[in-house]
């Protein structure tokens, strides 16, 4: 999962994005309001940590243009403003969720992962392909109820395969959700890391469940 934190206070920018790569997050971050179309522009996330007192444009009227553009990527909005009136004005402005400073990182961590879920998960964190099982909350994986021990951009990059399985993803479609801006790697990595999931997944089983789609991408499905 991609994400990206717009927070003009730059020891918490890079703590928080210190924790949520510890997580297993792809991060990428900025320093003002105006710099967050920038990067929206330029990659497919899924979801704003936004802070609302920015330089160039505040929190609450990127939210607004956001959302006045259609843009929907979910939000959670940081301030320090405590009081009600503060709270109603950035949820009636389109906020998914807001957090008032100073905070615990856990809670934080907490409210990212509801954040992210998509409104099937709500009731249910697991996702199921034939006899695969992923766990968002606690990051496990089984295959016929056999635990399988991934890495976390080998999980990172399941889960996201998962949440879009019957969809070919290109290439660049999974790397873009899997990697930040920093990153300097080949250009063969995707195939890499689907060699390392198709060892842990796939060999061994009859039913294959990570496919290439020739000239297209991967695609994972449990028909045929």
């Amino acid at each position: 999962m991609r994400i990206l934190i717009a927070e003009d206070e730059k020891d918490l920018n890079r703590i928080l994005t210190a924790r949520l790569q510890a997580e297993h997050y792809s991060v990428d971050s900025c320093y003002d309001g105006g710099a967050v179309f920038d990067y929206l522009a330029g990659a497919e996330y899924d979801g704003l940590i936004l802070d609302i007192m920015m330089p160039i444009m505040d929190g609450i009227t990127v939210l607004k243009k956001l959302r006045s553009q259609g843009n929907q990527i979910p939000i959670l909005l940081l301030t320090a403003r405590d009081k009600i009136e503060d709270r109603v004005k950035g949820l009636d402005a389109g906020a998914n969720d807001y957090l008032v400073k100073p905070f615990a990182f856990e809670e934080l961590l907490a409210r990212v992962r509801v954040l992210l879920r998509k409104p099937s998960e709500v009731q249910n964190s697991c996702y199921q392909a034939g006899d695969l099982e992923v766990h968002v909350d606690s990051h496990e994986v089984f295959r016929g109820g056999k635990k399988i021990t991934l890495s976390g951009k080998e999980f990172a990059l399941l889960r996201y395969m998962i949440q879009n399985q019957g969809i070919v993803l290109s290439r660049e479609k999974l790397e873009q959700h899997i990697w930040n801006y920093d990153y300097t790697g080949g250009s063969n990595v995707i195939d890499v890391y689907i060699r390392y999931l198709r060892k842990k997944i796939d060999e061994g089983q009859e039913t294959k469940l990570i496919h290439t789609v020739r000239g297209a991408g991967y695609v994972l499905k449990a028909e045929l």
